[in-house]
């Protein structure tokens, strides 16, 4: 009796165990090429239009500084897609905006999902939501190479709460500045 109980919790501690939850980080497509512009000494002094609006993060698996801004809109999806909404399209339209300002900023674009769904779902459907975004700001004549993206799936979420309002907000596609 006393060994079919241990096996039993050893077998229940190994399925916890294995349950690790994985991230997806996928690499840009296109190496970066290197910018030989110089600027004049009056154009040094002066930041870009989004500098001052940068705020320093920490992240886990992300050596160095990474920084969010307010500049940059979060975009939101339906249940179970990853096609852009109208109001994600105008959204990603303005971060363009933002990103042609900011030249020299390369972002990673992330993408989250609610908790509906088994994890590896998540994952490989919040990559899908990064990638649409990201390639949608190609489309808009963003330089792939300033752009990579990551899926949290549903690890991340930004109301912990289970009812419809909560999903709706953790269905997105977050942009923070990896590089400036």
């Amino acid at each position: 009796m006393k060994k079919g109980f241990l096996i039993g919790i050893i077998g229940i501690v190994m399925l916890y165990l294995g349950c690790e939850r994985k991230v997806i980080v996928v690499p840009p497509t296109t190496t970066p090429s290197p910018q030989f512009e110089k600027a004049l000494p009056s154009e040094k002094a002066k930041a870009p239009p989004g500098e001052e609006t940068l705020q320093p993060v920490k992240y886990p698996g992300i050596e160095g500084e990474v920084w969010r801004t307010p500049l940059l809109k979060t975009i939101y999806f339906d249940f179970d897609k990853y096609d852009l909404r109208p109001d994600a399209r105008k959204t990603l339209e303005e971060n363009a905006k933002v990103l042609r300002e900011n030249p020299t900023w390369k972002i990673l674009i992330e993408g989250h999902c609610d908790e509906r769904g088994s994890n590896e779902y998540n994952l490989a459907l919040g990559e899908r939501r990064a990638r649409a975004a990201m390639e949608y700001l190609v489309q808009l004549g963003i330089d792939p190479s300033r752009l990579s993206i990551v899926s949290y799936g549903e690890e991340r979420p930004v109301d912990p709460r289970h009812c419809e309002e909560a999903w709706a907000q953790n269905r997105r596609c977050e942009f923070v500045v990896v590089e400036r």
